[in-house]
């Protein structure tokens, strides 16, 4: 049996190979036949200029395809992000020229996330088991961008079964960060991190349940938004926890800069969509919103007070409020309390509120559990060995002891008081922005980017995203500085506030990031998204 998953995992891995030697021979054609193309000249346009230039006929569709499929297949080879090569694309961009009514994303192509549905094409999500399983259909969003005349070209790595922040699975490997090979690229949406942070691909869509679009986006230095949970049709989405409802999970589009965030969900909010899937708001993207000048009050805090955050953080959100400061904001400082009970009672046991079982059976049958080492190994454990385990190590590990207990299985009564105590959290948190007065909230994103490998380690440190997706606010992230020598001699303090053994790792994974990006993350109330970018594109310009 072991000798047949391994025969599939050499396929799945030829699979990947010939794709790359598909796009090779294609780039190679191109050129030939047009030797004139500058590549490097469409390449430096940022996408909103591109569109343009595209629906006003300067730049023809195809030179633009093959730009991108040339320069997509260096970042693929410098860090392996790219698991398939969509064929059908060359089709679809003859497609696209044909089409009466050109759209917002005429001819431009977009990366996907491995789990999003394209037609024929496998969502493997890392496991082998869901090899040679091509999708019936394009899933919503996919079928939208299309008809936006976006050219999907190709789908991005993923952790096995996405309940990591680092990218790596058995059938296609590790994905590395485009900026320095020896950091992760973020998770889960870390092909589409390194693809869009090395500039191979102009706009990709990913999603995120616990920071998936947001770590990815700040540990390659672009930007990311995770909408509100139901902004966007998650529709022919694979997830990594099938029908929980705790924590929220979201579609979302990662690219250079803010103005293409916004171009890519004004043509995702569309009556296509809104027909395609019902059960999403029919609210088309609002520009009055986006657009405003007026001065926003914002919210603001340096810390949870759970993970510690390392001095690049710090100096980042101090910087930003200081500069949003004297372009006539006002800045609030926010109080934020109780993040360790959220991050275990809420968003853990949310996620595992069946003890984990439905999460193992996820791996029956894989060779390896890869990156979810601790999860995994805890939801196999028993109940009474949960119990007792979280009762010795209470008084020594009180982080562990946490985890372990947020990992218990829960009775359906159990099951629905944790939802209706997440909805009062929810309100309480609204109210005191409310009672602030606040538009928009400024906070921290974990950064600079962890060696590869430490995410395993690092669970806990997902404090600063997931509370985002408990809550289901809008939330985006955008690179404001980089790490300096003066932040890594800093980071020699470094405590963190439980100071065990977590802790202790995140300081070594923190360590030998000079220049890398540092990002802050970009919050607004629930339906928010036009708000939401419109601070993110504040803190861009600044």
């Amino acid at each position: 049996r072991r000798r047949a998953l391994w025969r599939k995992v050499a396929e799945a891995q030829e699979r990947q190979e010939r794709s790359l030697v598909r796009m090779e021979a294609m780039v190679q054609r191109f050129r030939e036949q047009h030797p004139s193309v500058n590549a490097v000249s469409i390449l430096s346009l940022p996408l909103p200029e591109l569109s343009k230039k595209l629906r006003d006929g300067s730049l023809p569709p195809d030179h633009v395809f093959y730009a991108y499929v040339g320069k997509a297949l260096q970042i693929a080879t410098e860090t392996n992000c790219i698991t398939e090569f969509l064929q059908e694309s060359e089709t679809q961009l003859r497609k696209a020229k044909l089409m009466e009514k050109q759209g917002l994303l005429y001819g431009v192509p977009v990366s996907i996330k491995d789990s999003i549905d394209c037609q024929g094409h496998d969502s493997t999500l890392g496991f082998i088991k869901n090899l040679n399983k091509p999708a019936a259909e394009d899933s919503v969003v996919v079928q939208v961008l299309k008809r936006q005349g976006a050219i999907p070209f190709v789908k991005t790595n993923v952790p096995q079964s996405l309940i990591s922040y680092d990218c790596k699975n058995l059938l296609f490997g590790q994905t590395r960060n485009p900026l320095l090979y020896t950091r992760t690229p973020g998770g889960s949406s870390g092909g589409e991190g390194a693809l869009v942070g090395g500039g191979g691909s102009i706009l990709g869509i990913g999603t995120d349940v616990g920071g998936s679009l947001r770590f990815p986006a700040a540990f390659c230095g672009i930007c990311a938004i995770k909408p509100t949970g139901n902004r966007l049709s998650k529709r022919g989405i694979m997830a990594g926890v099938v029908g929980q409802k705790a924590v929220a999970a979201a579609v979302g589009p990662l690219a250079k800069d803010v103005e293409s965030l916004a171009l890519c969900l004004r043509a995702l909010l569309n009556e296509d969509m809104f027909s395609l899937d019902s059960t999403v708001p029919p609210l088309p993207f609002n520009e009055e919103v986006y657009s405003s000048t007026k001065p926003l009050r914002i919210g603001y805090y340096e810390t949870d007070f759970f993970t510690m955050p390392s001095p690049a953080m710090r100096r980042a959100v101090r910087e930003t409020k200081q500069l949003l400061e004297e372009a006539g904001h006002t800045l609030v400082p926010f109080e934020l309390t109780n993040v360790d009970y959220v991050i275990f009672n809420y968003c853990l046991r949310g996620m595992f509120a069946d003890g984990g079982s439905s999460f193992v059976k996820k791996f029956k049958g894989e060779l390896e559990k890869g990156s979810t080492g601790l999860f995994f190994r805890l939801a196999e454990a028993p109940h009474w060995l949960k119990t007792l385990l979280s009762w010795i190590s209470k008084p020594f590990v009180p982080r562990f002891s946490s985890i372990i207990r947020s990992m218990k299985e829960n009775t359906v009564d159990e099951v629905w008081s944790l939802h209706h105590e997440i909805q009062d959290f929810c309100h309480q948190f609204i109210a005191q922005w409310k009672k602030l007065n606040l538009d928009v909230m400024l906070c921290p994103m974990l950064g600079p980017a962890l060696g590869i490998g430490y995410p395993a380690k690092l669970s806990v440190a997902v404090s600063y995203t997931m509370l985002y997706n408990a809550l289901d606010f809008p939330a985006g992230v955008v690179p404001v500085t980089l790490a300096t020598d003066e932040d890594e001699e800093q980071l020699k303090g470094y405590k963190g506030y439980y100071q065990d053994w977590w802790d202790r790792t995140l300081a070594k994974a923190f360590r030998g990031s000079v220049g890398m990006p540092v990002a802050v993350q970009c919050v607004a109330l629930p339906w928010q998204e036009e708000l939401c970018l419109r601070f993110m594109k504040e803190v861009e310009t600044l």
